[in-house]
């Protein structure tokens, strides 16, 4: 259907191969699924520091799951994390009513689903019933917010 290429591409303008540094598919995977898991482990950290404390061992469950992906990913290199305490004292800060919580749910179901998207890639099953279980999480939070504003 299509023609086969046949000239050399422009992309390569080393002599040899080795003149510039190569990744395989599954190297470029493994960086983009990390880096995904990484974002939400970020996001999931500031929920963590917006919810209240019946929601903390759920965040923290999830929390370390994504960590340990990261590492996996990574060769064993720990993710850098921020050091939020639970709750910052403000007054708003409660899930029904802070907007914030509301859009870094809907932050975080996006990044599930652009790992689970990787990892299906790479074929990851781990990741991505990990991805796959924080979407859920963070759809069902954003649905629990909109028939509360009902």
């Amino acid at each position: 259907m299509y023609e086969p290429i046949r000239t050399k591409s422009v992309h390569t303008m080393a002599d040899a191969p080795e003149d510039f540094p190569h990744r395989s598919r599954e190297e470029e995977l493994d960086i983009q699924l990390a880096g995904h898991l990484a974002a939400l482990l970020a996001v999931t950290d500031d929920l963590r520091a917006l919810s209240p404390g019946t929601d903390l061992a759920d965040l923290d469950a999830a929390a370390e799951q994504l960590a340990r992906e990261v590492a996996r990913l990574r060769d064993g290199e720990p993710p850098v994390r921020a050091g939020a305490a639970p709750g910052d004292g403000s007054p708003a800060a409660d899930t029904g009513t802070d907007p914030r919580v509301a859009a870094l749910h809907q932050r975080a179901h996006a990044l599930a689903g652009r790992a689970l998207v990787v990892a299906a890639s790479r074929a990851d099953t781990a990741a991505a019933i990990l991805a796959a279980r924080r979407m859920d999480a963070h759809a069902a939070a954003q649905e629990g917010r909109q028939l509360a504003a009902c």
